[in-house]
């Protein structure tokens, strides 16, 4: 027995001193060198006891050590968690206790605080810190190299993704070997990938864009990437002259956009922009073809699928769509509820099915049967149409995502948090486009009485409860929330009432 995705997307390197990382100091780490490190970290797990199949959970921030644990997971066997490096402790406590982690890292900054919820769900706790320093650092840098693959099949769980549902319980979504392996191989393929390419990687790496996409892709086509800690304009404009390739969200492309000294020139060596996590506004496609001579390459994915449909490479790049299925993939529009197909150019809830599809969500399978169907379509929840070229647009979010600055929020989450409040008799939460984060958050609050709402401690305790990026960016007070006649919320009235809350004002 083999371990696949070992053997397809790191075992080639080993020993070799070809570029790997080209790191924000200005150092480089080659294939071999990374891979001896990722040896070492292996050993370390097996010598804290975790076994195959044991789940490690990671609160990290992105370094080239992190990166080997991730290696290192695949290596021996283990179950690779990534966590958002934004989430709060009471948000944590969750997920690390949920997925029984045998190991929880974090950086060691926040040792104090992790260690109850660490101790509570049974799991070891040793840190890593973005400079790579840390008790799991200490421990890996004792350890020897020359670590054999621990052997897995291609139907093994190789990572599990937490993904929030309407429900405001969290989803872990369990990606096989097979998974994110039929996908790097599908993505270097569309995207024309080899090992001459080199990657400007500003994408954190808790995230499946950053880590799966980005990373496997070429790590399969055995190119370098520029590893950069954050998206820093100055770094990322610096950088970019040694770049063949980028990947990143809309946000990314909105900055570089508001640069003058982003153009054509600076550019002009450059093969590929990639884009996705967030919606890109047909406005910014056009715009950076004007300014750069390139167009934006969009596709779309989920963490349940990772990359499902892609614009092309060679062919129409078509502004506000995210293209074509991939090689192995196929994708359907249906209706909502009988699950039926819909004639071409219709609107309804997209079907994905293919060898990227996930195998079911950690320990709900009420919630799996509910979402991927016994003949193996996944239902996404997005909205959809499929035209007469082919080519798919998303036109709106089920179960009302709002997708902000490439991070998934899920409404029901924060109505939770903020009916709890004092004073807070009901709540929505609704996306309004946003010029930077393609979204953003907007809740509307009724109170139980009159002015009894205190906002300032409202914004206080989401700032201790809730990641960063779901803390609403404007709230506002109503009366009462507009409702249909079967009392539903319609949260379409909302989101057009406060569709501009975040738009430039005329002058």
């Amino acid at each position: 027995m083999t371990n696949p995705l070992y053997d397809a997307l790191f075992a080639p390197h080993e020993g070799k001193s070809t570029p790997f990382l080209h790191l924000a100091d200005g150092s480089t780490l080659s294939h071999g060198a990374f891979l001896d490190l990722v040896d070492q970290t292996a050993h370390a797990l097996v010598s804290l006891g975790l076994v195959a199949g044991d789940r490690v959970a990671v609160h990290i921030e992105k370094s080239p050590q992190a990166l080997a644990l991730y290696a290192a997971c695949i290596k021996a066997g283990v179950v690779f968690l990534p966590l958002n490096t934004a989430y709060t402790a009471k948000e944590l406590e969750y997920f690390v206790g949920d997925s029984e982690a045998a190991l929880f890292v974090c950086d060691p900054a926040e040792a104090d605080a992790m260690g109850p919820i660490a101790a509570a769900a049974d799991a070891r706790l040793h840190t890593l810190g973005g400079d790579g320093g840390g008790s799991l650092s200490d421990l890996v840098a004792s350890q020897p190299t020359g670590f054999h693959a621990v052997p897995r099949n291609a139907d093994d769980l190789a990572a599990l993704l937490y993904t929030s549902g309407t429900t405001g319980r969290s989803k872990g979504a369990m990606l096989t070997q097979a998974n994110l392996l039929s996908n790097a191989r599908a993505l270097v393929d569309c995207w024309r990938f080899s090992a001459d390419d080199v990657l400007l990687h500003a994408l954190p790496i808790f995230h499946s864009h950053g880590l799966f996409v980005a990373t496997n892709v070429m790590l399969l086509a055995g190119g370098a990437i520029i590893f950069l800690p954050k998206f820093d304009l100055e770094t990322v404009l610096a950088r970019l002259p040694q770049a063949t390739t980028m990947m990143g969200v809309p946000t990314f492309y909105t900055r570089l956009l508001d640069d003058a000294r982003f153009d054509r020139d600076l550019v002009g060596h450059m093969r590929l922009f990639i884009s996705g996590s967030a919606p890109l506004l047909a406005e910014t496609h056009r715009s950076f073809f004007d300014r750069t001579g390139h167009r934006i390459l969009e596709r779309y994915g989920m963490t349940e699928t990772s990359m499902n449909t892609s614009n092309p490479y060679d062919g129409e790049r078509r502004a506000g769509t995210v293209g074509f299925a991939l090689p192995g993939v196929a994708v359907r529009v249906c209706h909502a509820e009988t699950h039926e197909e819909l004639p071409q150019g219709e609107i309804g809830v997209l079907h994905v099915r293919g060898p990227n599809v996930f195998k079911g969500y950690w320990r709900m399978p009420e919630k799996t049967r509910e979402e991927l169907l016994p003949d193996g379509w996944f239902i996404t929840g997005d909205l959809a149409l499929i035209d007469a070229d082919g080519y798919v647009t998303i036109v709106g979010r089920g179960k009302d995502l709002i997708i902000s600055g490439g991070y998934n929020i899920y409404p029901k989450e924060i109505e939770i948090f903020l009916d709890a409040q004092p004073g807070v008799k009901e709540s929505a939460v609704v996306g309004a486009p946003h010029p930077d984060f393609g979204e953003t958050v907007v809740a509307i609050l009724v109170p139980q009485s009159k002015g009894a709402i205190d906002l300032d401690a409202i914004e206080a305790a989401a700032r201790a409860e809730l990641a960063g990026f779901k803390r609403p960016r404007k709230i506002e007070i109503l009366d009462a929330l507009p409702r249909n006649t079967m009392g539903k919320v319609q949260k379409n009235e909302l989101r057009t009432r406060f569709a501009a809350a975040f738009q430039p004002k005329a002058s």
